[in-house]
């Protein structure tokens, strides 16, 4: 194969990628285990917001995943709807409570049904919901 065809399916591929952070919404995320070391698959949503991309769960009860990205940040997000790609990434835990508000807000917004029901207002989220943001490597 020549340089420029591998040169033109990175190309693809790099594209292929920004289109399905764009537009998909659920992945797969493989974490490490923070008790046992191995490697911990689970399906889950990610969030875009302001050019940046987050995870996150519904408040009331501690997440396996949350607690791996905290005790071991390095992850992998698994893009599987329009594309499959394994890229790898990093987990910040968004804790500043302002940070969390603005951000919180943003991604419940579209969901105004969803978060007038009890146990899921937005400050019930702000104040118990795990929140990372990912970076990619």
């Amino acid at each position: 194969m020549d340089t420029r065809t591998t040169t033109k399916k990175a190309a693809n591929m790099r594209n292929e990628t920004a289109t399905a952070l764009a537009q998909d919404r659920v992945i797969d995320i493989t974490t490490t285990g923070r008790k046992t070391g191995e490697p911990r698959r689970i399906e889950i949503w990610f969030h875009r917001l302001d050019g940046r991309y987050y995870i996150t769960g519904t408040p009331g009860r501690p997440r396996d995943w949350y607690a791996n990205l905290v005790a071991n940040s390095a992850f992998t997000f698994h893009l599987k709807e329009s594309v499959t790609a394994d890229l790898q990434a990093t987990a910040r835990p968004v804790t500043d409570p302002a940070e969390r508000e603005k951000v919180l807000a943003g991604l419940l917004a579209p969901l105004g049904d969803f978060t007038s029901q009890p146990g899921q207002e937005p400050e019930v989220w702000v104040a118990s919901s795990p929140l990372v943001e990912v970076t990619f490597s």
